[in-house]
């Protein structure tokens, strides 16, 4: 039996996450819902050692392994517990009590992640941007050769800035991808260990995502809880525990999308277009500016300020009534952040876009 969402306005979703998702995932997930590929159970009810979920599963591993090319000495991994977790799980399996991590420090959550890691070992910030509330990313740093690993943070949230270049590490370099996940082709051999949260590109919250090399593993002597152990995961095939299996089965349509769409390489060109029309509107537009630097701007979320500080109650009234939502801006920053991630359309920036024209005429 299939059922089919009920026609209803869509809104232009800028949230930073949980965030918009393909159309085809959310008719997927609702179908499922109720009903899984006609076995009179809904996703919700199905045990996740069925022969359903473990083709699920096999499914999403496969699709995400081949939109990436990730190699087969690198495990992939579909974990609970955020970001967040994986801010302590890294440290946890990589980092003895006498040896040292590298963290490149560029915001919020690349600070959180370096605070987990002191809890376990030395941890040096080889630079940070914290001197400028976080609105760029250090370059001519050096990383450290004794270093067990150097662990950074490829798009800023909060402050909307992003990683363009990686470094090319001498040692094992670890990366929280969570808000560019899939945004854009990545050399996965470059990393020996990359882990996102899902609710920006990937799926919904619930599952975590963790690729992760085979060298990687069995890096202490230290006992790990088992939960904590990426051997745990890597050796039940993320089943060690009921893994998420609706969030999973999200993703799973999330990347059939992706694969429909032409893959990761022509995401990418849809997400430079998608920035560039909006950068362009805010450096042409007099009302506003933007708060990063240029050469350092995030295609994900873009940051940014009206010259006219008390003009912004009304620009976000009146884009609500417009109906775009997500647009306040961290109380970090202030402003306001869109963030523009692989599903949202290109017309949902043109209506932005078209909106800061209209507010910029009306208050010229």
């Amino acid at each position: 039996m299939v059922f089919y969402i009920l026609e209803f306005m869509r809104k232009h979703n800028f949230n930073a996450g949980p965030a918009i998702l393909p159309a085809s995932a959310l008719q997927a997930a609702s179908n499922a819902v109720l009903e899984l590929d006609g076995i009179g159970m809904s996703i919700l009810e199905v045990s996740h050692r069925s022969k359903e979920f473990e083709a699920i599963l096999d499914e999403a591993k496969k699709l995400l392994r081949e939109i990436l090319s990730i190699p087969n000495d690198y495990h992939i991994l579909f974990l609970q517990g955020g970001a967040s977790t994986q801010f302590a799980m890294v440290p946890y399996n990589l980092l003895e009590d006498d040896k040292k991590a590298a963290y490149l420090e560029t915001g919020h959550w690349a600070k959180k992640a370096n605070e987990e890691a002191m809890m376990f070992g030395n941890v040096e910030i080889v630079a940070s941007s914290a001197d400028k509330n976080f609105t760029y990313v250090p370059k001519n740093y050096t990383i450290p050769k004794d270093a067990v690993y150097f662990h950074i943070t490829s798009n800023n949230t909060i402050y909307g800035t992003q990683m363009h270049n990686f470094p090319q590490s001498p040692v094992p370099l670890a990366a929280d991808m969570s808000s560019d996940f899939l945004s854009r082709r990545i050399d996965v051999p470059k990393f020996s260990l990359i882990y996102a949260g899902a609710q920006k590109n990937f799926g919904p919250a619930g599952v975590t995502l963790v690729i992760i090399k085979d060298s990687m593993l069995g890096k202490v002597k230290r006992k790990i809880p088992t939960m904590l152990n990426y051997k745990t995961h890597t050796e039940n095939n993320s089943m060690y525990n009921t893994p998420p299996c609706f969030a999973i089965f999200a993703a799973l349509h999330t990347l059939k999308w992706i694969k429909s769409t032409g893959g990761v390489s022509v995401i990418e060109k849809s997400n430079d277009e998608k920035a560039k029309r909006l950068y362009d509107e805010i450096d042409r537009n007099p009302l506003f500016k933007g708060t990063c630097v240029k050469e350092d701007r995030s295609k994900m979320n873009v940051t940014f300020v009206m010259q006219k500080p008390e003009l912004e109650p009304e620009f976000l009234k009146t884009s609500e009534k417009a109906g775009m939502v997500g647009l306040k801006g961290h109380r970090s920053v202030g402003g306001f952040r869109a963030s523009i991630y692989n599903a949202l359309p290109i017309e949902s920036v043109d209506a932005l876009v078209g909106l800061m024209r209209e507010f910029a005429v009306k208050h010229a």
